[in-house]
Parts: structure tokens; C-alpha cells; sequence
């Protein structure tokens, strides 16, 4: 299962938000540095509204949606590439997950501590982005003297591997991160082979007091990390206030929504969050649906047919013969799988097919 990793310098809700992701309290959040140092795992459901519409289609009670995991990982203070604080583990643990939500505080409060003492979220941005930098300059150094022999020595992979490895080299030297660079589909996949802390995707979590989050477009702090990650990252930010998702962790649906009513907001951004960093992961969903269950799994973006059924079982795609298929917004406009059959939009797709996000399907196979 893929793994997104919440980041950010200390006291700026990191664990807040990851309680509040997954729905419990099993992260320590507190005011000072490091009160996190070996990362939490939570495995976190996507919310996905399709699943309640095609539960009643199916007349199921039973709806089982996606899911991802989340990592809470240790606060980052300037000099982590060099072992300050516990930059060391910091480094490592996000070495080992797919994706980064870099949380960024946008809230004034002189009762929260900030380690640089005042809020500036975009330096805040620029001081982990540089220390991810630093690290994998140190990488790409190392990996380039490697591989100099066996390209003086004319072998095509270790070139090929050279001249990608320059190029993310001068990025860096520029205070560019790696995934800035602008590689083809060739070069992107060596890229990938180097796992470089500053190429994962990356999105960004402005954490806003509960107070500001209905307004929180018009939040300085906000329009600042809007701006600068959108022109320098090509990144997308999404807002988040971790307060309010800790006061929700224990109230019912109901209780939830009245809350949110009284705030000014129809829904949390921790929904948004989830589901921008499931796509942030590169994944879609795909549904199968009857009377037993409603079930939504998890592919990659461009996953052919038997490929989507090997995530239910391996049998499933060793043994594909086809895949019964109808699109979710057809499905909904036909009402049952008869009528959308009738009108002939439900259809027989082969081991070529790529399947779309949305897809609901029933394979056939033979082991």
C-alpha cells in the first residue's frame, strides 16, 4: 500500500492532523519540538460519495471504501541534512514513503511556540525544501562519481543515467528541488530509480485556526503559500485547520455536520486533503457492486483491465478472460445494471482495456 508522509517543522500541527486523518488519538501533540520522533501509521479511508449512491443501486448495506496510509513524522528544524534535531530519521523516514503533505502553519498564536519565533509560512516551506535539497545533492554527487567509471567506459545505461543526474544536479545547485526538473517519460523513470527526497509528489496543507477556516481564501498566509508553491513547485495547497479536525474525531455524523454548519463550512478540508493526496499518489478507484457489497479499489492511473483485477486476487488476473464494464455515471443514469445493459452501455472489455476512474465491474476469469 502507498504511503503519504506528513511533514513540517515542529509545532505546526503535524500530529494534530494525522489524529485527525485517521481518526484516533495515537500521535503525541504538544507544544514544544519533537514530540514526535518515531512515526505514527494510520491507515486512512477515502471519502468517496459515489459509494452511497451505488449502495443503494445495489440494495447493500454493506460499503467498504479505499483506503491509504498515513505517516506522522518527526519535525525538521534547519541543518536536518547535516544531523540537526533528528534530521537523520526525519530523512530516512521520508526516504521510505511515495508522497509528501507538508504542513504549513498560516495561524498566529502566541500560545502555539514556532521555532524561528514568528510565522512565515513560506520561509517555513523554503527551510524543509532546502534541507530536502541539501540531502539529495549529497545523493546525486555520490551517484554521479559511481557511475562516471562505467560511462567512460561507453556503457549506455550508466550514460544515460549520467546525463539525468546532471541535470537534476544543476536544479539543485540552482535551489531548485528535484521534481522541478523537466525530464521525458525516459528520463523520469531513471529519475525514479534514485529516490530523491525532493522529487516525490508534494502537496501542501495550510493549517488555519478554526475561526479562519471559512475564510480562509482570504488568509494572507494562505494567498502567500497559494502563490509561491503554484509558481516556484508547481504544487497544489489545500486548507486544513487541525483543531477543528481534532474537536470532530469524537462526535457522530450528525453532531459533525451541525458543528461545521456553525463554523461556516458544508464540509472539513480533511475530505479535500484525502482525496488530493490519493491522486497526488497517482491512484483512481474503480468499483465492483452486488447484494453482498459495495467495494471501491484501488489501481494506478493507467492500469489495464487484468491488472485491476489482480488487486482483488492474483487468480483473478492470471485467469482474465474479460470484464463486464459500466461507467458510474451511466450506471447512476440507468438506475440498475439491466437498464444500462438495454441501452447498451454496459460492456465487454478485454486484457487492453485501461480502465477509468469511476469503472464499475465485474471480471470473469478462469484459473
Amino acid at each position: 500500500m502507498l504511503r503519504a508522509g506528513i511533514v513540517g517543522l515542529p509545532n505546526v500541527g503535524k500530529s494534530t492532523l494525522f489524529n485527525a486523518v485517521t481518526r484516533n488519538r495515537k500521535a503525541e501533540a504538544a507544544n514544544y519540538p519533537f514530540c514526535t520522533i518515531d512515526p505514527n501509521v494510520g491507515m486512512v479511508t477515502v471519502p468517496d460519495a459515489r459509494l452511497e449512491v451505488l449502495r443503494k443501486i445495489a440494495g447493500t448495506n454493506v460499503v467498504i471504501p479505499a483506503a491509504i496510509e498515513f505517516v506522522d513524522i518527526a519535525g525538521l528544524v534547519k541543518g536536518a541534512s547535516q544531523g540537526e534535531g533528528l534530521g537523520n530519521k526525519f530523512l530516512t523516514h521520508i526516504r521510505e514513503v511515495d508522497a509528501i503533505v507538508q504542513v504549513v502553519r498560516c495561524f498566529e498564536d502566541a500560545d502555539v511556540l514556532h521555532v524561528a519565533g514568528s510565522i512565515d509560512p513560506v520561509r517555513d516551506i523554503e527551510v524543509i525544501n532546502t534541507e530536502l535539497m541539501l540531502a539529495d545533492l549529497d545523493t546525486v554527487k555520490k551517484k554521479r562519481e559511481k557511475v562516471a567509471r562505467e560511462a567512460k567506459r561507453g556503457e549506455k545505461t550508466a550514460i544515460a543515467e549520467d546525463a539525468v543526474l546532471a541535470k537534476i544536479e544543476a536544479s539543485l545547485d540552482a535551489g531548485k528541488p528535484a521534481l522541478t526538473v523537466e525530464l521525458s517519460k525516459e528520463e523520469k523513470a531513471i529519475a525514479n530509480t534514485f529516490f530523491l527526497l525532493s522529487d516525490k509528489p508534494t502537496i501542501f496543507a495550510c493549517n488555519v485556526k478554526d475561526t479562519d477556516l471559512a475564510t480562509a481564501d482570504a488568509n494572507p498566509y494562505v494567498k502567500k503559500v497559494r502563490e509561491y508553491v503554484g509558481t516556484h513547485l508547481s504544487c497544489e495547497a489545500v486548507v486544513v485547520s487541525a483543531q477543528i479536525e481534532s474537536d470532530l474525531i469524537d462526535l457522530s455524523e450528525e453532531e459533525a455536520a451541525e458543528f461545521l454548519k456553525d463554523l461556516g463550512v458544508n464540509e472539513s478540508g480533511m475530505g479535500p486533503l484525502i482525496r488530493a493526496t490519493y491522486h497526488l499518489l497517482g491512484l483512481q478507484t474503480y468499483f465492483t457492486a452486488g447484494e453482498k457489497e459495495v467495494r471501491a479499489w484501488t489501481i494506478h492511473k493507467g492500469d489495464t483491465a487484468p491488472k485491476a483485477a489482480g488487486v482483488i486476487h492474483s487468480d483473478f488476473e492470471r485467469g482474465f478472460i474479460k470484464a463486464e464494464t459500466v461507467a458510474y455515471k451511466d450506471l447512476v443514469e440507468c438506475g440498475s445494471v439491466a437498464a444500462a445493459r438495454e441501452k447498451g452501455l454496459y460492456r465487454m472489455e478485454g486484457k487492453t482495456y485501461v480502465v477509468a476512474d469511476g469503472d464499475v465491474m465485474l471480471f470473469k476469469f478462469n484459473v
